[in-house]
């Protein structure tokens, strides 16, 4: 389905982690083909917008892609952010509603704490040495990857800009979302608990679902078709008021374009969708 077509099917905007590009969502959109249309975001400084200059604000990348949502991603669509995404696409939904636009109709928060007035420890990373260890203790990418320099040197900048994005965002209060939420962890994750991620029913008035797998950062790659029974479930009733957050249920377990202001996220070859 090109960019712009109007139909039935749910479209899932993905946002991936620090560090990552739009292709850690592939499997995803392979396994919910028949379900819904996936529109994976691809941040500035990576892969086929490895040219433009990483965004290390979670701000500015929220303003861009709100314009984007609005402008190119058809009705109903949904949010789906793991660890650094899931603040990114709840900064766009705020976005999206302040602006009287069409809500998604869910929030995938993956990975991630709720927002809090300082950020978290394990997001004041400085030093190469300390993004490349964060890098390999979460499992992201393969250890033995980040010993190559050459990779090391395609992926540092990437990670340097979104670590910094995360080091400087701050929560401002507002409305809660009227948009309900589905939060995912891991029960084993090293730098998200289980109670931080529930405290994402706090920024909702549209009940939270919580969900908690086994395994670490990256549990949704051992449980990858639990996830997707959980999205499936969920887009197939948005409506619906979904259990409570205080009562954890154990899990089993295309496009390209931005047009931010001149200075902003950098538009030209490689939009932010594929």
């Amino acid at each position: 389905m090109a960019p712009g077509d109007t139909g039935s099917r749910a479209r899932l905007v993905c946002f991936p982690h620090a560090g990552g590009s739009a292709s850690a969502f592939v499997p995803f959109a392979r396994l919910l083909a028949p379900v819904c249309e996936v529109l994976s975001v691809q941040y500035p400084g990576r892969q086929d917008r490895r040219l433009q200059e990483p965004v290390p604000d979670v701000g500015r990348l929220a303003d861009a892609l709100a314009e984007e949502v609005v402008r190119h991603v058809p009705e109903p669509y949904a949010f789906f952010g793991h660890s650094m995404g899931s603040v990114v696409a709840y900064e766009t939904a705020r976005r999206l509603q302040a602006g009287s636009a069409p809500a998604p109709v869910r929030l995938f928060l993956s990975g991630r704490g709720a927002p809090a007035a300082e950020p978290s420890p394990h997001d004041r990373l400085r030093t190469d040495d300390e993004l490349l260890a964060a890098a390999a203790r979460l499992g992201g990418t393969a250890p033995d990857l980040l010993d190559d320099s050459e990779v090391r040197d395609m992926v540092l900048p990437a990670l340097r800009a979104d670590y910094r994005a995360l080091a400087d965002y701050r929560w401002v209060p507002g409305p809660r979302l009227d948009v309900p939420f589905t939060v995912l962890v891991g029960d084993s994750d090293p730098v998200v608990t289980v109670a931080e991620a529930a405290a994402w029913e706090d920024f909702t008035a549209s009940g939270t679902e919580f969900r908690v797998f086994t395994g670490g950062h990256f549990y949704l790659n051992d449980h990858i078709d639990a996830v997707g029974r959980t999205v499936t479930a969920a887009l197939a009733a948005p409506g619906r008021q979904p259990a409570h957050a205080g009562s954890p249920s154990a899990g089993t377990g295309a496009w390209t374009g931005s047009s931010a202001a001149p200075g902003d996220v950098p538009s030209g070859q490689g939009g932010p969708w594929q």
